[in-house]
């Protein structure tokens, strides 16, 4: 476990550069467009590159075989990218500078994302990947909740702050990385696939992973509406603050920390699962009465127990997706997940954004909890033989 701690400096640097990301640009972008559905569809961009790009290079990083591993080399040249890229964003002079920034920086993450985490399933062995997810995520947590409070902190005294920040983290996290994982000391087994037995996309689509794969999609087109417009509700309709609006979000992030370690350890030892369905029961109800909500406490309060049950869900949707096929394939279905969540967070910023034009922003926690109900419905789908676990292999799992 202490190699899955220092592997959770990845998700860390990933999340702190996402969370200032979503919570930022929607304003720089916001002087510039006056269509919410425009602002919608720019903070997508990273998604398109997901869609195409981190498919193909999850699927080819299962057969890179370098000096440094299979991974590892896909971090060393975008992660740099990336601070650089992002660093430049607030330092925008036109719209046109500002969308170059922001895809120049999105391309960068997108050539390391799928192998960074597909280095989790790599050093853990299956009954520890739901606590090793546990962790990162965790980790990747803190990251969020540094970005929420302490750069709503630095946006005041300077818009590049947050970003600056990000970007010397970003690099720390990777020296961090390279020093002390070594992926063919610290690989289960380190097998890199043949190019003649490539792994096919369609070959990974069983009846189980289909309908888990419809559920993940809505539950993320849930979240990603709420994560691209939260800022600009709480500003526009709550009338609060945009320091207030990006510091609320620190309070999904710091229940989502809490909850990761013990999200893991459920789905563990009661199976992913059941853990996850109760995670998108409860975010049913917490959507739905954030829209009732027009005072800044009880917002923070719904959001702190929003963080929880989305720890249910996040935490274990990775591990269960990956469970569903077979060793050689950890990077090819990492790539697919990312591809359905991306598919996702394509469509969810426009389409709210329109909704949004048309009936107000009241209508983002009504529209955000429907899509709950029908990942719900999508989730109940999957039968599999592997998710009921022995009473015997669960015990004899080793607990943090």
């Amino acid at each position: 476990m202490k190699k899955t701690w220092l592997l959770g400096f990845g998700f860390f640097s990933i999340s702190i550069t996402w969370a200032l990301y979503n919570a930022f640009v929607p304003f720089f972008l916001d002087n510039f467009l006056k269509s919410t559905a425009l602002i919608g569809f720019m903070m997508t961009i990273d998604n398109y590159f997901a869609l195409f790009l981190q498919p193909w290079i999850g699927s080819r990083s299962d057969r890179t075989n370098s000096r440094f591993g299979k991974r590892m080399p896909y971090l060393l040249i975008g992660m740099p990218l990336a601070a650089l890229f992002g660093a430049l964003i607030p330092w925008h002079i036109s719209l046109l500078t500002l969308v170059l920034f922001m895809v120049l920086m999105n391309l960068s993450m997108s050539l390391y994302r799928s192998p960074a985490v597909a280095l989790m399933p790599d050093i853990t062995p299956d009954s520890k990947r739901t606590q090793a997810n546990g962790i990162i995520n965790f980790m990747g947590g803190i990251g969020s909740i540094i970005a929420f409070a302490g750069g709503s902190f630095l946006y005041v005294k300077h818009a590049s702050l947050p970003f600056l920040t990000a970007s010397v983290l970003t690099l720390v996290c990777l020296v961090i990385l390279f020093v002390t994982i070594k992926e063919k000391r610290d690989s289960m087994g380190y097998n890199v696939t043949e190019e003649k037995t490539k792994i096919s996309f369609k070959g990974q689509l069983t009846r189980p992973t289909i309908f888990l794969l419809g559920a993940i999609f809505f539950w993320f087109l849930s979240y990603q509406g709420v994560e691209a417009f939260f800022t600009l509700y709480g500003k526009n309709h709550l009338q609060l603050t945009e320091g207030q609006s990006s510091f609320s979000l620190a309070f999904f992030s710091l229940a989502f920390v809490l909850a990761a370690i013990p999200s893991g350890l459920l789905g563990n030892r009661f199976g992913k699962k059941l853990i996850i369905t109760l995670g998108v029961i409860g975010l049913v109800v917490i959507f739905a009465a954030i829209s009732f909500v027009d005072a800044l406490l009880p917002l923070r309060a719904l959001l702190l127990a929003g963080g929880i049950c989305w720890a249910m869900i996040n935490i274990n949707s990775y591990p269960f997706i990956v469970s569903l096929g077979k060793e050689q394939s950890i990077g090819t279905r990492t790539g697919i997940y990312y591809l359905i969540s991306s598919l996702a967070a394509i469509a969810s910023p426009p389409l709210m954004g329109s909704l949004i034009d048309l009936f107000g922003y009241s209508v983002l926690f009504y529209f955000s909890s429907g899509g709950m109900v029908i990942a719900l419905l999508f989730l109940l789908g999957v039968k599999d033989k592997g998710l009921a676990r022995s009473a015997d292999e669960a015990a004899a799992t080793t607990s943090l």
